[in-house]
């Protein structure tokens, strides 16, 4: 690591190392602990203002929601499609479909599904933090839980799920940044539990959570995945923190799309004390997810009115299909005779109806069981 890039202003003390398996010496850097009094600089005050009043829109659409897991959902599914390739995991949206359902299992070669696989874990861990936070608070067991879920049965799942490292690690080319060494990984986590349970009435809640997640991303504690519970940890804490219904802000897609300045903002808080440019970044990046996502919700919800309005003489099994596309948009008939406890005949007959109404299409070459997707609400989640 580049120790001339470390000002007077860093945020944290530079230690001698020696690298892994070839004893190289090099630095590492130990992250400060977090200050509870850190005072935002005046001129972040509109963009503040700003994004509070866009996330209080954005929670407002879901409230008026009666059941909010029809919107939740897919940005859920989107968000676990930008992180996991942030960290260079890509799955289609299609492929990810196609592997929840059943439809497109490899028959040999496990390393064809471990992207979808990567995926999926990613939605169940977020769910699975949510459930945990409904009784327990924000803490390093909620952080080893999100690890947990997140490496089972994937690449890296050798590297103790939900244990803390024991090893060195680095961080990009030539070894751009260094973690603290493993050694310093109890006190480092202990003062870190502290900034999750006091938040205090200093720092804005939302504000906080981007300093969370800075630290948790400079301390690195485990040997892999550290970018993507990183990220988990984000959704679920401006969800508590900033009070809202449900985890509806989610940032992975803002930093894929400007990785190279979320590298180095980053950066800029460890070697420079950049604390402002940092926040900065992140209420710009709350600002427009939180655009987009009012905008993808709206649409959705004008798209639900207009497929029940599309159905002559509707049922009540027709009405609740069309509900579920909105959490999953692509069904096959066994799946449909599954939900709703009917006959294959019944199951195929109903499908058949929404494919007459465009509602749903059968995906090219999907066979044993064939796919059928309703696209007009994929677009909406995934363009």
């Amino acid at each position: 690591m580049d120790a001339s890039r470390f000002q007077g202003s860093k945020t944290g003390e530079l230690v001698n190392i020696s690298l892994p398996k070839t004893g190289e010496p090099d630095i590492a850097f130990i992250p400060n602990t977090l200050k509870s009094d850190w005072v935002l600089p005046t001129e972040l005050w509109p963009l503040l203002a700003e994004a509070k009043q866009l996330l209080g829109t954005l929670d407002g659409v879901g409230r008026t929601l009666s059941n909010p897991e029809l919107l939740l959902q897919p940005l859920q599914q989107r968000e676990a499609l930008r992180s996991s390739s942030l960290e260079g995991t890509y799955a289609t949206p299609e492929q990810l479909l196609l592997f929840e359902l059943g439809s497109n299992q490899p028959k040999t070669g496990a390393e064809h599904i471990q992207p979808w696989i990567e995926v999926a874990n990613y939605g169940n861990a977020l769910r699975e933090g949510y459930n945990y936070l409904v009784d327990y608070p924000i803490s390093i067991s909620l952080i080893r839980l999100l690890h947990n879920h997140l490496m089972q049965g994937v690449r890296g799942a050798d590297k103790n799920p939900g244990q803390f490292r024991e090893t060195q690690v680095y961080i990009g080319v030539n070894r751009r940044f260094i973690p603290a060494p493993p050694l310093h990984l109890s006190g480092l986590l202990h003062s870190l539990e502290g900034s999750l349970q006091n938040i205090g009435t200093q720092i804005d809640p939302l504000v906080h959570s981007y300093l969370v997640h800075y630290q948790f991303e400079t301390i690195h504690p485990f040997s892999d995945g550290n970018g993507r519970v990183g990220r988990l940890l984000l959704a679920l804490t401006t969800w508590k923190w900033c009070a809202l219904s449900m985890p509806w802000l989610y940032m992975s897609a803002f930093f894929e799309k400007h990785k190279d300045e979320y590298i180095d903002s980053l950066f800029g808080v460890s070697a420079e004390g950049n604390w402002s440019s940092w926040i900065e970044f992140c209420l710009r990046g709350t600002i427009e997810q939180c655009l987009d996502s009012i905008r993808r919700c709206e649409e959705l919800g004008q798209l639900k009115d207009q497929m029940h309005q599309r159905i002559e003489s509707p049922s009540a099994r027709t009405h609740l299909q069309i509900e579920r596309l909105f959490v999953q948009p692509a069904v096959t008939i066994p799946s449909v005779r599954d939900e709703y406890g009917v006959t294959y005949p019944t199951a195929k007959s109903d499908i058949d109806r929404l494919v007459n109404t465009g509602i749903l299409v059968q995906i090219e070459g999907s066979t044993h069981p064939a796919m059928f997707l309703a696209p007009e609400i994929f677009n909406i989640i995934y363009s």
